[in-house]
């Protein structure tokens, strides 16, 4: 049992380290492109930063191999981030679908921007776990 909530916190604070991190590029972009800040210029990034972020340390759980994030290779870690993004997709992209009538351009824009900038982040999370342990090493004991 305490396994399992140690898997649910990692997966939690990766998802908010990459809301962290996506709030600002969403806020950035929704000013340059619409001139204003809006507030789903926040709330946009904020959940599918923890979304894609929590898919994320699940499916790198599963599908790494075994082998811990800072041990995984980059390429695989981008794997399994655009995969967290293309899950998140699709699961916005159904109740989007089921919502509203189709925007097929908009929709897909949103889902490949999802994957894009998951694959992204996920390349970023193993490279800062990588920094991580390297600097956790180096410090003299």
């Amino acid at each position: 049992m305490k396994k399992a909530f140690n898997r649910i916190g990692r997966a939690a604070v990766m998802g908010l380290s990459w809301a962290a991190v996506w709030v600002p590029v969403g806020a950035l972009a929704g000013w340059l492109l619409v001139g204003e800040l809006e507030p789903e210029h926040i709330g946009g990034p904020l959940y599918a930063g923890f979304c894609c972020g929590a898919i994320f340390a699940v499916v790198a759980r599963s599908k790494g191999g075994g082998v811990a994030l800072d041990e995984m290779s980059l390429s695989r870690s981008g794997i399994a981030g655009a995969l967290s993004g293309l899950l998140a997709g699709v699961l916005w992209l159904i109740v989007v679908l089921l919502s509203d009538p189709p925007m097929w351009l908009f929709e897909g824009a949103v889902v490949g921007g999802l994957i894009a900038l998951s694959a992204i982040s996920g390349v970023g999370s193993a490279l800062l776990a990588r920094m991580g342990r390297n600097g956790a090493s180096a410090r003299p004991a």
